[in-house]
């Protein structure tokens, strides 16, 4: 059917056998109307052609129809990751829905992130905020507090829980899951390895795994734990090899997230060591990463997708109610076998 710019709301009212305010709620996508009404209404206006004038209605209600997205780091960084990308399309597939545009920060370094977000909130060029990641001594999510944009963590807050909205895993609870797991495999040695320390995600697995040894009684070795940051190669490999080179190394190892896990595993490679016959590795987030990885990597599915599709949906109901109350979205984790992870056996035992 040819497309009618001359079409308006009486004219899909009409047709549809509701009143002209019915059709702005629907276009408004308003919890006042049923799920059946709002079908038939959008039915009618493709029938008949008719699409909002968005630009008209941007000027009326004064709003960008956008919403912002905050990186945990640099654009080049965070599109590596494989985490962000699924993140992404959960949090656009929503947003295409709604009707609304995303809008990335810039910059290469925290303060510079922080600063872009300034500039966006000031410039009033988004009605809300999705900000990607959880840490303490952060200066995004303050700042947004005070502007009152609303706004979204995904990640539990470090502070002001009951007046932010997130969206999370439960992640002390999903690694001592990970790490029952590994030790329901007879390996009672298991090393932790996480990215940076500051971030509320490495807390909090860290706090499950110890919370699993400390149940099963077993002791939790200092120098069984370790950090470093994906972009420092030299101190990646310095870590993986201290490890793995102690007088009784871990025979599993729990690595924080797939990027992590995949570099731990060509370190693994280079020292000669084989996954899973010498040592089990298990890691999170189950991105495309792990799938690939040589072996597979068994990894934690943290259903990254529905991560962000939560976060876009928990922040566009809270740009159209402002006086909704502020809730957080706990999201279940299962944990994917793949061939990565292997029983334990004494064969390796030191004498």
């Amino acid at each position: 059917m040819k497309k009618d710019m001359s079409i308006t709301i009486k004219d899909v009212a009409k047709k549809a056998g509701v009143a002209p305010s019915t059709v702005s709620r629907v276009i408004s996508d308003s919890s006042t109307i049923s799920e059946e009404t709002k079908k038939k209404v959008r039915k009618v206006m493709d029938e008949l052609g008719y699409h909002l004038n968005l630009n008209a209605r941007i000027l009326v209600q004064k709003s960008s129809q956008t919403i912002g997205i905050v990186m945990k780091n640099s654009t080049s960084a965070s599109l590596l990751n494989p985490v962000f990308p699924e993140f992404l399309n959960g949090i656009s597939d929503y947003c295409s829905k709604q009707d609304f545009s995303i809008c990335l920060t810039s910059g290469a370094s925290e303060e510079e992130i922080f600063q872009d977000t300034v500039k966006i909130v000031r410039g009033k060029k988004v009605d809300g905020m999705i900000v990607m990641y959880s840490k303490k001594d952060d200066k995004v999510v303050p700042y947004l507090l005070e502007s009152g944009i609303p706004f979204v963590v995904i990640g539990k807050p470090a502070y002001e829980t009951n007046r932010i909205m997130y969206v999370d895993n439960d992640n002390v609870l999903a690694a001592k899951e990970a790490t029952d797991y590994l030790l329901s495999l007879g390996h009672k040695r298991i090393g932790f390895i996480s990215g940076d320390p500051r971030f509320e995600v490495s807390k909090s697995r860290f706090n499950g795994y110890r919370e699993s040894l400390n149940e099963n009684n077993i002791d939790m070795k200092g120098g069984y734990v370790k950090n470093f940051l994906i972009d420092q190669s030299e101190q990646g490999k310095q870590v993986v090899r201290e490890l793995m080179s102690l007088p009784v190394p871990p025979t599993a190892l729990l690595v924080t997230d797939d990027s992590h896990a995949l570099f731990v595993l060509l370190v693994l490679r280079e020292m000669k060591l084989k996954v899973p016959e010498d040592v089990s590795v298990l890691a999170f987030n189950n991105t495309v990463m792990s799938k690939l990885a040589s072996p597979p990597l068994t990894s934690v599915n943290i259903q990254t997708y529905h991560l962000g599709n939560e976060a876009a949906r928990g922040l566009i109901d809270l740009i159209k109610h402002p006086d909704m109350v502020k809730k957080s979205v706990i999201i279940p984790t299962t944990i994917e076998e793949r061939e990565s992870c292997l029983a334990y056996t004494e064969k390796n035992e030191p004498d």
